[in-house]
């Protein structure tokens, strides 16, 4: 019995020693051991990032080399801080505060000292790196832009921050990623996978050679390409025509919901965002709060609609059933409503039907559908919120969905708002006390990507696709349920027909006349919304916003598009000349009106961001 338990000792021992050997050998050879190892140093292996194409093919995003100066606080030796500062041309504090950041971030893991060298101070440095030991140059890449334009939609890279470092452990100090636009929405793909080697160190801190003879080390794996639905010449051509104005231009395409074009004015060049340089720039664009070239305005900006919102209260009406095509309301200057109320408007010679009620943009004609809408109902409450119902179908007041970094949702009111404002029950409000929704003004709030959106649903009778900036990654085609599944609007599809002939009259026979281009079938509307601010609580007026939505061909069309320019005066003014000139780029491939982009070209609206405010009256929307 006690030779079965001698061996049973020995068999006992052996096991535990065996497994300890085993857990410690091949178990416990995870990343993170072997990162908290001493005797091993991490190098990473950064990849490229991957390249963005526009929908044509064409190159707009690739790489170039960047090299940083790396540090590993523990493997310091004294060395000669003025030589090393006067290399990399920095002062003695500055590298004094970032060894101490590297420090307090890991003493074993590298961290940035100074990003981004260019590649004559790479050169230069390089020679004498041997004297600054703990110090090594990293090779990456920074952005390479082909393109001057696009600079919202692109985005920019910069380097990660501590507290996305602590919530994503795949970034280290030093790491670059996407901070806005596809560059920020497509991180995952285009930044790729690190590659990882462990060096063996002796007892002296010496490197010995690959630990383990390399087994755990991987190679980089590079970022996915990227093609996106912008059309770079149509981005370049509505900049162009943007230049010293405000506002923004979203164009796409009806059929497929991709974002042909989606400018914001003023932007600046995405250059100026890559490099050392890219932080006082940041900084300049940052704090010019007047121009705001970091907002975009056609996804962020969310301003009256004006006009072109009488295209969707004439849908609602005929949806519900409140008017015919026959039905007629006179103008007479304006509508009038309780005791000297008056939405103000041009005198229009005779009552007016829906058609020409849309071409020639009659305030009067749609203060009484928009009446009839809400008093179909047994209260205005109960009207309000269907009302709204019918306008949400289009994608306004909420977001779109879209695959864009940055957005606003606009704003419908509804039922709960205007209770609130009027304080029901203890004092009732009526249909007329929300008049203003029926021109595109009062409380309706939208931005320009969701106006082009509920035009390109009026030009496919009755429903729209998500839009999107992203077409194929890698080559491949998208396939995203949210992008090609068509959003049905609460709208039958018979009643767009008389609301699309009453978009193109506006430029054969309305409110765009002037404005027609030849061969091109283009359906329309004008808008004119007022532009109002709050100075030390007295409400103020501005010029008025010109804004324009359109889409063309009439049938099948190929692009829709909105147009808002900020203090343009009134709808074919500004924007509907860029709106017709946009259409021709992108159908024609060519500007045959000329004489549109003459005028837009040699016209600036400088001088009127500068005027001071002033009190004016409530005026006429067109």
């Amino acid at each position: 019995m006690r030779k079965l338990l001698l061996y049973l000792v020995i068999i006992v021992t052996g096991v535990v020693f065996i497994s300890r050997l085993f857990y410690l050998q091949i178990y416990n050879t995870s990343y993170a051991a072997l990162s908290e190892d001493n005797a091993i140093k991490i190098l990473y292996d950064y990849p490229q990032r991957g390249a963005i194409y526009d929908r044509n093919g064409k190159l707009l995003v690739s790489n170039q080399p960047s090299y940083d100066v790396m540090v590993i606080p523990r493997e310091l030796k004294s060395f000669d801080t003025l030589e090393f500062c006067s290399v990399l041309n920095i002062t003695k504090e500055k590298l004094i505060k970032q060894l101490k950041k590297a420090r307090v971030y890991s003493p074993r893991i590298p961290s940035v000292v100074i990003p981004q060298l260019t590649k004559d101070e790479y050169a230069y440095l390089q020679e004498k790196m041997r004297k600054f030991s703990g110090f090594y140059i990293q090779q990456r890449s920074l952005r390479d832009y082909h393109t001057h334009n696009a600079a919202n939609v692109l985005g920019y890279i910069g380097e990660v921050n501590d507290a996305l470092i602590q919530k994503n452990n795949y970034y280290q100090s030093g790491d670059l990623i996407g901070i806005d636009g596809v560059e920020k929405q497509y991180e995952k793909q285009l930044r790729g996978i690190k590659g990882v080697k462990y060096i063996q160190k002796d007892r002296f801190n010496r490197d010995i050679g690959p630990y383990k003879e390399g087994i755990f080390d991987t190679l980089p794996v590079n970022g996915q390409d990227l093609t996106i639905t912008l059309d770079g010449e149509l981005q370049a051509y509505g900049e162009l025509l943007m230049q010293n104005k405000r506002g923004g231009i979203v164009a796409l395409e009806p059929a497929s919901g991709e974002i042909l074009a989606l400018v914001t004015a003023p932007s600046y060049k995405p250059e100026l965002l890559v490099g050392r340089k890219r932080s006082p720039n940041f900084t300049k664009l940052y704090y010019d709060t007047i121009a705001k070239p970091l907002f975009d305005r056609g996804v962020k900006g969310e301003y009256p609609p004006g006009s072109p919102f009488k295209t969707i209260n004439a849908l609602i009406a005929l949806q519900e059933g409140v008017v015919t095509l026959e039905d007629r309301f006179s103008c007479n200057m304006g509508y009038r409503y309780g005791r000297s109320s008056k939405l103000g408007c041009h005198s229009h010679a005779g009552p007016l039907n829906m058609i020409p009620g849309i071409s020639n943009s009659c305030n009067a004609y749609f203060a009484n559908v928009y009446r009839r809408i809400i008093e179909k109902y047994d209260t205005p409450q109960e009207g309000i919120d269907r009302w709204k119902k019918h306008v949400q179908s289009f994608g306004m007041g909420k977001y779109l969905g879209n695959d864009l970094s940055a957005g606003r949702p606009g704003k419908i009111p509804g039922s709960k708002e205007y209770n609130r404002r009027y304080e029901y029950p203890k004092y009732k409000w009526y249909a007329t006390a929300t008049l203003s929704n029926a021109i595109g003004q009062g409380e309706v709030l939208t931005t320009p990507i969701q106006m082009a959106n509920f035009t390109a649903a009026i030009g496919n009778k009755g429903y729209y696709h998500t839009p999107h900036i992203i077409k194929a990654v890698d080559g491949n085609p998208i396939e995203e349920e949210n992008y090609t599944k068509r959003k049905y609007t609460t709208i039958d599809t018979k009643h767009f027909a008389p609301v699309i002939e009453g978009m193109h009259q506006v430029f054969t026979m309305g409110t765009a006349r002037s404005l027609q281009s030849k061969d091109i079938d283009i359906c329309g509307k004008t808008g004119t919304a007022e532009n109002y601010v709050r100075i030390k609580g007295k409400r103020m007026q501005l010029t008025d916003h010109s804004v324009f939505v359109a889409f063309a061909p009439k049938d099948n069309p190929k692009i829709a598009l909105a147009v808002f320019v900020e203090n343009g005066y009134w709808g074919s003014r500004y924007a509907g000349r860029i709106a017709t000139l946009m259409v021709e780029k992108y159908l024609k491939k060519q500007i045959e009106r000329t004489d549109l982009e003459d005028w837009i070209l040699t016209h600036s609206l400088e001088e009127e961001y500068a005027k001071p405010y002033s009190e004016e009256p409530f005026t006429i929307n067109h």
